[in-house]
């Protein structure tokens, strides 16, 4: 059987190189589609220096609440990632300037993150763990200790309600059970020992009592 001669636009179609994805710019010649940009288009940000630095620290501050430690820590991993020209960087002495400017109140930071815990059900020793993690001081977190100890029961009491023990049950746990009832209120930075008085309350007993 005769084979049918081929169009000509077939075979200028069949003639043209199959676009080839480690070219581009072939891609977007015959296939019209932009070449992206790799990492190695990128020009690296210029070093830093102390104008640059404070740029970027009152950009932070004005995004995040945030406490003088962790603005330190957040300027030291910048210098370190983009590097640094000029007199030596002083982060630290930057981070106190700040706060003097009322940029930055560690213990308006406190409390509001004692206060957002507490709605949360986290008890004081959950609390004085993240006031470590944050850079809260001593004097801070001293100033602060009467308002979160005030809040004990309340936070106590609203762990148990959130996971259904004690009073806040529906039916009565079996010893096994309210021990890991117990442990979890401890997970969550709870007193031990009132810990196991809500726990071992009953499905609907009057809180009052622990006042």
């Amino acid at each position: 059987m005769a084979a049918f001669p081929q169009k000509p636009l077939v075979r200028k179609l069949a003639s043209l190189p199959l676009p080839s994805v480690q070219n581009p710019f072939r891609l977007w010649h015959n296939d019209g589609v932009m070449p992206s940009r790799t990492s190695r288009d990128r020009r690296p940000p210029p070093p830093l220096d102390a104008a640059a630095l404070e740029r970027l620290a009152l950009r932070y501050v004005e995004r995040f609440a945030t406490t003088r430690a962790r603005l330190t820590t957040y300027l030291v991993r910048k210098i370190r990632e983009r590097g640094w020209e000029g007199d030596a960087a002083d982060p630290q002495a930057l981070s106190e300037k700040l706060a003097e400017l009322g940029y930055i109140d560690d213990r308006a930071f406190g409390e509001a993150r004692a206060s957002a815990m507490a709605r949360r059900g986290l008890g004081k020793r959950r609390v004085t763990g993240v006031f470590r993690q944050v850079g809260i001081g001593e004097e801070d977190a001293e100033a602060l200790a009467p308002a979160i100890e005030a809040r004990t029961l309340d936070a106590a009491l609203t762990f148990a309600r959130k996971r259904r023990i004690g009073p806040f049950a529906t039916v009565a746990p079996d010893r096994p059970q309210r021990e890991k009832q117990i442990a979890a209120m401890i997970r969550g930075g709870h007193d031990f020992t009132l810990s196991r008085r809500i726990a071992s309350m009953a499905p609907g007993e009057d809180t009052g009592q622990l006042e």
